[in-house]
């Protein structure tokens, strides 16, 4: 099957996650309400949209449309994350502008919602080791023949969110032993992303960071700060990714010079042999 077949069919599979199907009542619920009878009877004085609830509805998917693209967001889930917060809001402002009390009592229950379904994680394949504490540094420099691809990211942050499965597809097709890929939480260790120029605050626009590491030395990163300290935008997809670190090239490079084990492997391994153990495979 074609991997964006299966990709479009892991996404539908997805969608049947309670967090998906809540939100989607969600954000139809005034929509809903407001339209069917006798509901609609008992709680509003008409039974169908206005005009002035059409255009705040239709305020709400343009900005829907617009942050999502701004982002990034280039999968069918990661528009519909972006769409269930603005299309709540929307809702929000139309039971208010109808009765503060209904506009109140939804955002409880949006509230309650987002407690107890917090949106999925990617639960896929990857090849991922996650950086915990200060020592970033030390691993790059433990062995300089290991090429690293690090993500900085925030757990808190919805690019980041929306990157993780990306990376984590990254991880798994072109994971070996001289070629890795790392993750480390800003949001965690701030002062390790300092040490790495990677800004943490809540309006930081450097979330996801990527940074390619050879030698234990930067040699690029994603997004690209220019000479005037602004960031150059980057869409975080798959091809974007392999494109700009040269993915496929550089697999090849370290599946073609694989590491070669110690002296002290071998002498083990012979030793095994002598005394009757099988040699590992």
């Amino acid at each position: 099957m074609d991997r964006n077949l299966q990709k479009l069919y892991r996404d539908l599979l997805t969608l049947l996650h309670p967090y998906y199907i809540l939100n989607i009542l969600l954000s139809s619920t005034f929509y809903s309400l407001k339209t069917v009878y006798p509901v609609c009877a008992y709680l509003f004085d008409e039974c169908e949209i206005n005009w002035r609830e059409w255009e705040i509805s239709m305020f709400m998917i343009i900005v829907v449309i617009f942050r999502s693209r701004k982002k990034g967001a280039v999968t069918m889930l990661a528009y519909l994350s972006s769409a269930f917060l603005y299309l709540k809001i929307g809702n929000i402002i139309l039971f208010f502008n109808i009765d503060p009390r209904m506009g109140i009592g939804y955002s409880v229950l949006c509230v309650v919602m987002f407690l107890l379904f917090p949106e999925p994680t990617y639960s896929g394949p990857e090849s991922i080791v996650y950086f915990r504490g200060p020592n970033l540094s030390e691993e790059l420099n433990r062995d300089k023949r290991i090429v690293w691809l690090i993500a900085f990211y925030a757990a808190w942050s919805p690019a980041c969110v929306t990157f993780a499965p990306v990376f984590s597809e990254l991880s798994s097709e072109y994971s070996l032993e001289n070629f890795k890929f790392g993750k480390l939480d800003v949001a965690r260790y701030p002062q390790v992303a300092k040490d790495f120029y990677v800004n943490d605050s809540a309006f930081s626009k450097q979330l996801p960071t990527i940074v390619l590491f050879r030698g234990g030395k930067e040699m690029m990163r994603r997004p690209l700060v220019d000479e005037k300290g602004r960031l150059q935008k980057f869409f975080f997809t798959v091809d974007n990714i392999k494109v700009a670190f040269e993915l496929n090239s550089l697999y090849l490079e370290c599946k073609n010079s694989p590491l070669k084990k110690s002296k002290c492997s071998k002498t083990v391994l012979e030793s095994n042999s002598v005394s009757g153990h099988p040699k590992s495979e």
